[in-house]
């Protein structure tokens, strides 16, 4: 038997031939997902007992939510409560767990995260099954999110994340859809509007960005006329000091192996520093942050050329770089880089590959300083510094990674 080595003639070309995975492939991201959920469950059962370092992972729920709860059945924000720092969309959130029958607080807002996050692994793989597509990105989610260990399901973020998720998705055919969802996401917790830089200039942009506006603007008359002092929280966020995990609270807790005199105090649910010099490290937060949003506005303003993936690649870029710049950076907002990082691995044409790898180390080192070694991270010992100046350098170096690849993928 001889092979025939020529190349195809133009009369016989060869066609990419499109694989169906089989049985076992197709199982095998569900049977993930349920493995490691049931892991995360366990740990979220057992959170006070269980040795993982400061542990009450779930207080927040238990407690915080579901007073807040409470106060919003009643018709009203907790505007007195300065823990309340999140726009009037989270209302709705924090109320829908009231909704299931049979369970309660804490059982139902555990049960409709994992549908959430069900219904987010469910769109990154259908996506992901298209042709040119890559179902990357559901192993990414469905992956990294455990190594957070059982902090997503004590935090509603998994539902911020599933928004931004949806809308992104959704922008290129249903441009008015995915506004509208961003709109709805940045309700709840402001980010989710980022999902918007990076909509292709002309119709796209124009329908995305009008639908976005719209609904903003709908929904926000809604929670107007329905609940008493909906925009409280901007006088509470506004008080926000420097907290021990952020990267100005890295320079800090470095200055007090130094011999710095500061110390920390629990303040707005958050440990923060005070003592001399803080109000230098915030002002350097937000002037960071102010240029982080110059370069974001001069990429969008020079940018050349756009591709399937740059929507994507934008918005996790953006976030990445106002996570990093903020006075805050807790495990859970891993929870929406996480996100972001997959939907970008659904697209071959993607230049966040690198930088997705950057965001899920950077997630296995955030459990690690909270729960596991949270006490070495409040006392500022050298392994709490050190650990918190890798977790941060990884989300630094991701940022400038994610900021250069856009802007020369874009030939800006």
């Amino acid at each position: 038997m001889t092979l025939d080595t020529q190349p195809p003639t133009a009369a016989a070309p060869v066609h990419a031939t499109w694989v169906h995975p089989g049985p076992l492939a197709r199982a095998a991201l569900p049977l993930t997902w349920l493995a490691t959920r049931a892991a995360m469950l366990a740990l979220l059962l057992t959170d006070g007992r269980a040795p993982l370092g400061v542990g009450g992972v779930a207080h927040e729920v238990h407690t915080l939510y579901a007073d807040w709860y409470a106060t919003l059945a009643g018709g009203a924000f907790p505007a007195g409560d300065p823990m309340w720092q999140y726009p009037p969309g989270a209302g709705p959130v924090l109320l829908a767990p009231g909704l299931v029958p049979d369970l309660t607080y804490f059982q139902a807002f555990v049960a409709l995260t994992l549908a959430t996050d069900a219904l987010v692994t469910l769109a990154l793989a259908r996506t992901g099954a298209r042709p040119r597509r890559s179902t990357a990105g559901a192993w990414l989610w469905v992956g990294g999110l455990p190594l957070l260990l059982h902090i997503p399901l004590a935090r509603y973020d998994i539902e911020v994340t599933a928004l931004a998720v949806f809308a992104l998705l959704l922008m290129g055919r249903f441009p008015r859809a995915g506004g509208a969802l961003a709109a709805c996401g940045a309700l709840v917790k402001v980010w989710p509007a980022l999902a918007l830089l990076g909509t292709p200039r002309g119709r796209t942009s124009r329908e995305a960005w009008t639908a976005a506006l719209t609904s903003a603007a709908a929904i926000l008359l809604v929670l107007t006329v329905a609940f008493r002092s909906p925009f409280s929280f901007l006088r509470h966020q506004g008080e926000r000091g420097v907290q021990i995990e952020s990267l100005g609270g890295t320079v800090l807790a470095f200055a007090r192996r130094a011999g710095w005199s500061g110390h920390i105090r629990y303040r707005f649910g958050a440990m923060e520093y005070v003592g001399p010099h803080v109000g230098t490290v915030t002002a350097a937060s937000l002037v960071l942050t102010a240029v982080a949003a110059a370069l974001l506005l001069l990429w969008r303003l020079r940018a050349a050329e756009w591709n399937p993936a740059t929507p994507y690649d934008a918005a996790l870029c953006a976030v990445l770089l106002f996570t990093l710049t903020s006075r805050v950076i807790s495990p859970q907002y891993l929870i929406w880089l996480l996100g972001l990082a997959a939907v970008c691995l659904t697209s071959r044409h993607t230049t966040q590959r690198p930088v997705a790898l950057l965001v899920v180390a950077a997630a296995g080192l955030s459990a690690l300083a909270y729960p596991v070694l949270y006490r070495d991270v409040e006392a500022a010992t050298w392994t709490g510094s050190l650990l918190m100046l890798a977790r941060n350098g990884l989300l630094l170096g991701g940022a400038v990674l994610s900021f250069r690849s856009l802007w020369k993928g874009t030939k800006a």
